[in-house]
């Protein structure tokens, strides 16, 4: 088998291809990220080159999926950014205890689950009279599938305040020990979809709250304001848009007003 070297030429072929199917410009510095998650799978298939790879990708739409998944997938955990979550507890206990219709929330990059279960166990505590229902999206089908499963090492539960997963959390047993889930009832208001926010999206109605943290990084100046356009249709009026601490709709939307660092909110019509 020749060299696994990931070339210049190669890593620009790999780069449009992510940028085409999921908006993401990767950074120079991402070289080695590419080749080292691509690596396994050129070796699974006995391929000698990543130039080889791609041409298979150009034909094999399942394994295109495989390489979009390994290239897409982020770091997560529970009450990651936990000033999000605090404010969002006061407006649940204020202005969203109540409506008509059910308490809807988009977690519209959700990686492997840690955000919309963080978010199900912030609704069960805080609104518990009223409806509610969660969306999680990600691009990646096999995080996705991760996320349905809700099984984490035991260690992540470090960051979720003791009287909540006392309250919700199960301790795994036999094969699972080691690991822990979400209460099945909490889970099963979550509701998991393959969404990619590049294209147009599909019909999901409107969230009274959407979260979209850690992954405008990846995202050139337009594809910012195209994915936040297509969100805010879906967004209610007097809704609120979190995005991550790192992040910033300044000069990416006129429709948001900012209301706390990285918290923002759709004016009433």
């Amino acid at each position: 088998m020749n060299s696994l070297t990931l070339s210049n030429r190669e890593f620009e072929q790999f780069r449009g291809l992510i940028y085409e199917i999921a908006g993401i410009s990767m950074a120079d510095s991402k070289k080695q990220l590419v080749a080292g998650r691509l690596n396994k799978r050129l070796r699974y298939f006995g391929i000698g080159s990543y130039s080889d790879y791609f041409k298979l990708l150009m034909k094999d739409k399942n394994e295109l999926q495989n390489a979009v998944d390994l290239l897409t997938t982020n770091e997560t955990y529970f009450f990651r950014e936990p000033k999000h979550f605090e404010f969002l507890a006061e407006k649940l206990r204020s202005e969203l205890r109540t409506g008509a219709q059910p308490l809807r929330i988009w977690s519209a990059a959700c990686s492997s689950g840690e955000e919309p279960y963080t978010l199900a166990l912030l609704l069960a505590d805080t609104v518990p009279t009223r409806p509610w229902e969660i969306l999680a999206s990600d691009i990646s089908t096999r995080i996705l599938d991760k996320a349905r499963k809700g099984l984490y090492p035991l260690l992540d539960a470090e960051g979720i305040p003791r009287d909540l997963l006392l309250r919700y959390g199960l301790k795994g047993t036999g094969c699972h020990d080691g690991f822990f889930t979400i209460d099945n009832a909490l889970r099963k208001r979550v509701q998991f979809r393959q969404i990619n926010l590049n294209n147009p999206l599909p019909d999901v109605g409107v969230f009274d709250v959407i979260f979209l943290r850690n992954v405008m990084i990846y995202f050139d100046v337009e594809t910012k304001r195209q994915v936040v356009q297509r969100l805010c249709t879906r967004l209610r009026p007097g809704g609120y848009f979190f995005v991550s601490h790192s992040e910033s709709l300044h000069g990416i939307t006129e429709e948001l007003r900012a209301v706390r660092p990285s918290i923002y909110r759709k004016p009433d019509a």
